[in-house]
């Protein structure tokens, strides 16, 4: 099994639980096809630097999961008619262990 990212946009008018239920609802797909979620995080209302679908923002989820190669592509086709997705991307996840994620720069440590 490989490692994945996936970003979701949500229509933040469909949304009422800021995500939980659309994390829930995947993680759930996810372990059904054998995989597992490592993390997930909602990284909020963002606006739109032009408009999808008439919606001017929309909720940010990411979601870093293992599965197997031949299921990832269902991803995309599970959520293509859910009106909750604005836009969907999944890549893989090819992250070093000890990269520095943006805020966790500790400039005291020098």
């Amino acid at each position: 099994m490989k490692k994945y990212e996936s970003v979701f946009i949500l229509d933040v008018r469909l949304v009422d639980d800021e995500g939980k239920a659309f994390t829930k609802e995947l993680t759930e797909l996810l372990e059904g096809w054998g995989g597992s979620v490592e993390e997930s995080t909602v990284m909020g209302r963002k606006q739109f630097a032009r408009e999808i679908n008439k919606r001017k923002a929309g909720l940010y989820l990411n979601f870093i999961f293992t599965l197997d190669a031949d299921k990832v592509k269902d991803i995309s086709t599970q959520f293509k008619h859910d009106e909750r997705v604005l836009r969907d991307m999944t890549i893989v996840f090819d992250r070093p262990d000890d990269m520095i994620v943006a805020g966790d720069y500790n400039s005291d440590e020098d």
